[in-house]
């Protein structure tokens, strides 16, 4: 099902309009879970990071096992392309994906060279602040000892589902999950910050989530700008008490919490300021 209704797709050397399929019935990425992806958006005329994206996808396909067939320029430049397939300021949702056909010859391992790569890029608006809201998921991160917590592997993504899904079915936009040390680690989709007395903490990288794009460019905006950003570990009661949080991820950038659990939170300042700087940066770049 896409998350768009305009879609582009490349894959075996060219465009196509809508949906193209893309997996065979075969392909050890069916049966067995072999995919990677990335996500990057296009707003407003302005495409940050694409640059990291784009490198990002390669760094997931060889941690994951696999021999990528093209290399992070290529990527980018594909990317690039397809954008220009849609109306200008169109805002969209840019997804490569690298995946193996193959199975070796213990075969559930795939074989690191049969690579497939394809890139789905949709029209998928901007989502605007104002009633976002979290409460706490059951579900705990995995250790990188029991997951390939260091791509950003489809595999992975029917953890943070079930996070997502128990979050709506009790009226949260999304959840808190906690690694299996009992820190908080990021939400379903999001990394996540919280504010106290002026100060920015997130949860330090552990190898239980991934050190987002958004969030590094995040964090170094807000120091930048003389904000004191801590990175350290977080419990729960750190959250009970913040005066404001915030989470960064690709679909929305910098999406303010208007609600945690039952407390409503208020006027977002450094929320709103730490989206400001965001698009101020990203504006800054477009074409």
């Amino acid at each position: 099902m896409a998350v768009g209704k305009e879609i582009v797709t490349w894959v075996d050397g060219a465009w196509h309009r809508g949906s193209a399929p893309i997996i065979t019935a075969a392909d050890h990425a069916a049966w067995l879970g072999s995919q990677v992806f990335d996500g990057a958006r296009q707003f407003e005329g302005a495409c940050p990071d694409l640059d990291l994206h784009s490198a990002r996808i390669i760094r997931s396909a060889e941690v994951m096992g696999m021999t990528p067939l093209v290399d992070g320029a290529t990527v980018q430049g594909l990317l690039e392309e397809g954008c220009k397939m849609f109306a200008p300021g169109a805002a969209l949702y840019l997804r490569p994906m690298m995946w193996s056909r193959e199975s070796g010859p213990g075969i559930i391992e795939a074989t690191p060279d049969s690579t497939g790569f394809a890139i789905c890029i949709e029209a998928l608006d901007m989502p605007e602040p104002g009633s976002f809201s979290l409460t706490v998921s059951p579900y705990c991160r995995p250790r990188p000892d029991m997951a390939l917590t260091e791509a950003k592997a489809g595999s992975l993504y029917a953890n943070n589902a079930r996070i997502m899904a128990d979050a709506r079915a009790r009226g949260f936009s999304n959840a808190l999950s906690l690694d299996v040390n009992g820190h908080v680690a990021e939400t379903a989709s999001t990394n996540v910050f919280m504010v106290r007395d002026g100060v920015v903490f997130t949860p330090v990288p552990n190898g239980m989530f991934l050190n987002g794009i958004t969030r590094q460019r995040v964090i170094g905006l807000l120091r930048a700008d003389g904000v004191e950003v801590i990175e350290t570990s977080l419990g729960l009661q750190d959250f009970e008490g913040a005066e404001e949080i915030f989470v960064t991820g690709n679909i929305a950038k910098v999406m303010p919490v208007a609600r945690y659990e039952t407390r409503d939170l208020g006027r977002p300042v450094m929320g709103t300021r730490a989206r400001a700087l965001y698009w101020d940066y990203a504006l800054s770049g477009r074409v």
